[in-house]
């Protein structure tokens, strides 16, 4: 039985003879200009059909074409499934897992890459250690252009077990989708990705099969998550819907946590995205969105009001409220300019508060 109510069962491979080692899923929605880097980088550490099945699993997408560069890139090689209408990121995962038929299995979304060297460190470590669940590297964060931004923290030093993983990564959200490759068995045992969940839902997974497994780590950096703002959790950031799903996240996986520590863990994670929101907020505040800067800070709110937080509220909106009088400032004076042409004519507010009265403190005080 999965474990938990609102996950899928994956069933095992009962096909005869339809057991690579690989299976490499690659999730796509409205993402072909950055499949054919996705598919290049798995095919230049093609194993042979017979160690690596590699398929597209296309979520209905509208408005790009990726069975054409499936067919151009692939030439056969890789195989393509479209579902018949959308049916979201948890979904789609799920269809990705019960199509697989690999013993490891690899979910690439066709915006991310693999480095040359992940397949086969992987395999080094799924060899050595037959009981690890789960084996991750280092991710280094791209642009939409590709270009390098920045590069997970440095976890150990050495490759190896995760030590203490499950608490880990509850704390933080520290593995990125096209890092991680899972084994099938896990999954079958486990169940699919959380349906309640249409942001965070890879994290729920990671802690979920952290809970149950060990982890392998490996330091070296072989997996590119390309952050662009069509991609599911950009979509999500403008509403705080990212938040929303990261708090509802944190509230499914505590029930897997130690009950000695899970208030700690939890405390803990709910600091960090709260203060991640914050961030968020900042960066809205710069692109002169207040409703998605206002989202972002209530979300963060809710997810704690520790002083520490509060304290940085409060900055962030007298920096707002200084953006805003000298907007004002600006317009006033265009506005007496206008009435100088233009006698009577009276001139709108352009500021409406309403937004940042509606923020209100959570009452959890974590």
């Amino acid at each position: 039985m999965p474990v938990g109510r609102s996950n899928s069962g994956i069933d095992l491979v009962r096909e005869p003879g339809l057991h690579p080692a690989w299976s490499v899923m690659i999730p796509t929605y409205n993402c072909a200009a950055y499949l054919r880097q996705a598919l290049a980088s798995v095919l230049t550490q093609d194993l042979g059909s017979e160690r690596m099945h590699i398929e597209v699993v296309d979520d209905h997408s509208t408005k790009d074409d990726p069975e054409a560069v499936v067919s151009a890139v692939g030439r056969g090689r890789v195989a393509f499934f479209r579902q018949p209408q959308n049916v979201g990121i948890p979904e789609n995962l799920d269809t990705c897992l019960r199509r697989s038929r690999g013993r490891i299995v690899h979910l690439l979304h066709g915006d991310d890459a693999v480095r040359n060297g992940f397949y086969s460190k992987m395999q080094r470590a799924f060899d050595e250690y037959p009981n690890i669940g789960a084996a991750f590297c280092r991710q280094i964060f791209v642009d939409e252009n590709g270009h390098w931004q920045s590069i997970s923290p440095l976890e150990q030093s050495e490759p190896g077990i995760f030590e203490n993983a499950v608490v880990r990564l509850a704390q933080e959200q520290r593995v990125m989708t096209p890092s991680i490759a899972v084994r099938r068995s896990v999954y079958e045992r486990l169940g699919g990705f959380d349906a309640r969940l249409k942001c965070s839902e890879d994290w729920e997974m990671w802690v979920r099969i952290a809970a149950h497994y060990s982890i392998w780590y490996e330091p070296e950096p072989l997996a590119l998550y390309r952050i662009h703002t069509n991609s599911n959790t950009g979509r999500h950031v403008t509403t705080g819907e990212d938040m929303r799903f990261t708090r509802e996240a944190i509230r499914i996986f505590a029930s897997y946590l130690p009950p000695k520590s899970v208030g700690m863990i939890i405390g803990r994670a709910k600091n960090t995205y709260a203060r991640a929101a914050l961030r968020n907020a900042e960066q809205m505040r710069a692109n002169r969105d207040r409703k998605a800067m206002v989202a972002q800070i209530r979300e963060g709110l809710k997810l704690s009001c520790a002083p520490s937080v509060i304290r940085a509220t409060a900055r962030l909106l007298l920096n707002f409220g200084r953006d805003e009088a000298r907007r004002m400032l600006r317009w006033d004076r265009l506005a007496d300019a206008l009435r100088q042409r233009r006698p009577g004519l009276e001139a709108d507010s352009i500021y409406n508060d309403s937004d940042v009265r509606s923020i209100k403190c959570h009452p959890d005080r974590r």
